[in-house]
Order: structure tokens, then sequence, then C-alpha cells
């Protein structure tokens, strides 16, 4: 993500106080700046990369802000920068790997409103919404809701509801995404290719808020949520032409030490076949916790493979947030 202050929407794009139904100067505030610094040897260094910035949400009186996970996975160091320029550090308190929320404390006055959570659910397609980053109204979007439709990631992350958006914020990840009466509804999550009518454009996929709050209690008391964590096999699988395809391994992952290889084409699990991302990661997840064995049927260079993967706990393999 590229400096916050070297660009501006067009005010066209922009919202206007006289056009909201809400205190827009208050949700303006209410959106932070948020940097991180990975160490170096971090699991995640070599995809997500070693510094990070994003935005997140207040969300409680005491500053707790809620943003998007990867932009803290693994953070040794987190800043947190109001509208004012004011800047205190913060501490991971919680990544939630299913929903991909992230908390992040304040370790000092971090001196910014809160924003008001609504629901997901009310919205439909055609629906106003402002997508907010940090940076006051020159970095704030008005936007419709596009699609509410299941989401799966290549990195073995599944959302059955998901939010998508256009036009799209250039600076999407942990933005917050408002309705029409100010509420927080959503977290910037990707930039995606979105078909609108007949044409296709850039749009923005957010994880509903709704998610949050049957898991929000256990993620402060405990950072992390009451439900058992899914087997993970770090294989990083994509839609290819010919169905499903293997792009990548994470190092050291179940998957690599089994023998799987970028370019596979993934068949089927437990000799159920895979039409879909979804259905694969919904395959894997019903045969039980991590170290479950996962029987996997591939197909390389036109023969069949039938590989049985250990799995393992992705939260395994990162670092664990610790306070200075």
């Amino acid at each position: 993500m590229s400096d916050t202050k070297s660009w501006a929407f067009d005010e066209s794009l922009q919202p206007r106080e006289d056009e909201v139904g809400f205190d827009l100067g208050q949700a303006l505030d209410a959106v932070v700046l948020l940097r991180a610094e990975i160490p170096e040897d971090a699991f995640t260094g070599g995809i997500l990369g070693t510094e990070r910035l994003g935005y997140g949400a207040v969300i409680r009186a005491d500053g707790l802000v809620l943003t998007i996970g990867y932009l803290i996975t693994e953070a040794e160091t987190i800043w947190l920068t109001n509208n004012a320029g004011d800047v205190v550090a913060g501490h991971a308190l919680a990544y939630d790997q299913a929903t991909g929320f992230g908390l992040v404390q304040p370790l000092g006055e971090l001196r910014a409103p809160l924003l008001e959570r609504g629901s997901a659910t009310e919205l439909t397609a055609g629906d106003e919404v402002f997508v907010i980053g940090h940076g006051g109204r020159s970095h704030a979007l008005k936007a419709k809701v596009i699609a509410r439709r299941e989401f799966a990631g290549y990195w073995e992350y599944l959302i059955d509801d998901a939010l998508f958006t256009a036009p799209a914020h250039p600076q999407w990840g942990g933005a917050a995404l408002l309705d029409t009466r100010g509420r927080l509804v959503g977290i910037g999550s990707l930039l995606l290719q979105e078909t609108v009518g007949e044409n296709a454009e850039q749009g923005n996929m957010f994880v509903p808020i709704d998610l949050l709050e049957p898991i929000l209690n256990d993620l402060l008391a405990h950072g992390r949520a009451a439900r058992a964590p899914r087997p993970w096999l770090g294989m990083y699988t994509q839609h290819g032409d010919a169905g499903l395809v293997v792009g990548g391994l994470a190092p050291g992952s179940p998957a690599e030490r089994a023998g799987v290889q970028a370019g596979d084409l993934v068949l089927g699990v437990a000799g159920e076949r895979s039409n879909s991302l979804a259905d694969f990661l919904r395959s894997v997840w019903r045969l039980g916790g991590p170290g479950v064995e996962v029987p996997l049927m591939l197909a390389r260079q036109g023969d069949v493979l039938r590989l049985t993967l250990h799995s393992a706990d992705r939260g395994d393999f990162l670092k664990k947030p610790r306070l200075h």
C-alpha cells in the first residue's frame, strides 16, 4: 500500500456531510492507519511481506481496533495513527483465521471515536455503502453493494456470505464499510475483478461484521475463537482452465512433505470429487481437526496420484504476538 497522503478520490466520489444521515466527521476519525513490522524469518513474510500498511476501525471506547488479520499476522511491532497524526503502539490481541478478523489493542490513548456496529444481513445488491480509509474525506468512497456470495481463497479460506462492492477502494486492507446509517458492516479484505452487468471492473471484498459478534468475547479473553481449528494443508489451490490446480506450496507444509507439486490438478478428497475450491475445502474440513489424515486424489502429467497428507494446525507455523 502506497503513501496514504499522496492521492485523493475525485470530489464526486467522496461522501459529503450534507448527503449522509450520520456524523461523517466522526466516522472518518474512527478509522486509523495501521503499520505492522514482521520479523524477517516469519512464516508469512515471503507472501505478505515484512512491512504491512493498512487500516483499522475503532470499535470500543478504549480504542480497540478491528482490522483484517493478514496485516497483523506474526507482527513484532504495530503502530496506530489517528487523523490528528497521533501515533500509538499497538498489540496484536487476536487473529481469527476462519473469518480473517484481527484485533489490535492500543498501548496508549488513541484518541479516536468508535464506530457503532450494524449488520450486513440487511444489505442487498444495489444498496449504497461507504468505504472509509484513514486520512479523512479524501480517502472515503461512495460505493454500492454489487453482490453477496460465497468466497473461497487459495490460502484455505472460505466465507459463506461475503460482501462485494464497487467501485474499488485502492487501499482496501482493513478499510471500514459503512451502511447509510454510518454503522460498521464489514472490514476490507481484497481487491478483485468483478462482473457488473455486462462489464468487468475492479471491486472490493469485505468480511461481514456479523461474523465478529459470536466470537468477539472469546477473542478478547483467549486470543482465539472457541471453535476447533481446521486442518491445514499449505496448498495454494486455485481455479484454472483444467479445474483446480495447485499454484504453490507453503514451505514445510503437509502438502509439500507429502510430495504435492505446483501444477498438480486437484481431483478430490477421500473419494469425493471436488468441483470447486469451496467443495474441496469443505471436504477436507469434514474429515476432522488438525492432524487428521487427508486422502487426496491428484492428476500430474496425465497420471492419477493418490497421496495421504497428514494435516496440521496453521497456527503452529506462525510466530505468536508478544508484548515488549
